[in-house]
């Protein structure tokens, strides 16, 4: 990772970005006899260089203008998914918590807004450990904010972030993404369940491996009658160039040759399968179908 690449990640840590307001709002759709949600944990506020910088620059500002997407600053939302079906309630991620930016973090608030608190969540699975997914998982006392769940995370994402090479081999620009997650793992080491690809880790929700963002991202398959949807957390991390360029690398991915990879693989699945896309920082609360475009896809928002 060059100095451009660390400068880009440390600015987004550190500089001091304006509140974005909470955004409670919510997408829903029914899966048989259960549901399943998505609610905010507010946005965070990037350089558009984090994402933006490998890709051919001569062509990208042709994809942005579509969308009114501007180069250099984005805002993406940060929507968690929440599964109801009647036994188990079932939090994908934590979000950010307090501690990276002041625009995110707002779980809490929004799950009150559903009649729901903490202690109503009876399982946490991560999709990965970046800070936006799991700083969240500590309350004011460096406890468990989710205190009475059952913490699932798969097992390379977990090995991975555990490894104490990880934090010397990540680079300096994401040390920090190293040090944050092993902090918040060791409150739930003694207590985590973890899970390989293809597993059934909860009734009707099944682990679909998906790497390159990081190394043992996941995303989730969820049945329930004859309706299905998948939670790709940052597998497809936008509406706008990972859809309509899905074969360009983004600096957000951490192997982002694999990333490709894994993004045209879900997006073969998503348009064959019509199955319902629930994507973390995807607008309108993140929800909605896949349409084959041009030649990429569309984001279709419920």
């Amino acid at each position: 990772m060059n100095f451009s690449r660390r400068r880009v990640l440390n600015h987004a840590l550190a500089a001091p970005f304006a509140c974005a307001l909470p955004r409670f709002a919510k997408s829903e759709i029914a899966l048989g006899s259960a549901s399943l949600t998505t609610v905010s944990d507010g946005s965070l506020i990037l350089p558009g260089s984090f994402i933006f910088e490998p890709m051919p620059q001569d062509q990208l500002d042709d994809v942005l203008s579509e969308f009114g997407v501007s180069k250099d600053r984005l805002t993406p939302e940060c929507n968690l998914a929440l599964y109801r079906d009647g036994e188990n309630t079932v939090l994908f991620d934590v979000g950010s918590g307090p501690d990276f930016m002041p625009s995110a973090g707002t779980i809490v608030d929004s799950l009150d807004a559903l009649g729901l608190a903490p202690e109503d969540i009876t399982h946490v699975v991560f999709t990965h450990a970046h800070p936006d997914h799991i700083w969240g998982l500590l309350d004011e006392f460096d406890d468990p904010l989710f205190y009475d769940a059952t913490y699932m995370m798969g097992r390379q994402e977990w090995d991975y972030w555990w490894n104490p090479e990880t934090v010397s081999t990540i680079g300096e620009a994401r040390a920090a993404f190293a040090v944050g997650a092993k902090r918040r793992m060791e409150a739930i080491e003694d207590s985590v369940v973890l899970f390989d690809d293809g597993s059934e880790i909860l009734p009707g929700i099944a682990a679909v491996s998906s790497p390159g963002h990081t190394p043992g991202h996941m995303g989730f398959e969820i049945r329930n009658g004859s309706n299905a949807a998948l939670v790709v957390g940052d597998a497809i991390g936008n509406h706008h160039v990972a859809f309509q360029r899905p074969s360009w690398e983004s600096g957000s991915d951490q192997d982002a040759a694999l990333a490709v990879k894994t993004r045209q693989m879900l997006f073969d699945r998503l348009t064959s399968e019509d199955l319902t896309l629930i994507g973390f920082h995807l607008p309108d609360g993140g929800m909605g179908k896949v349409e084959p475009y041009r030649d990429g896809y569309r984001f279709i928002g419920i």
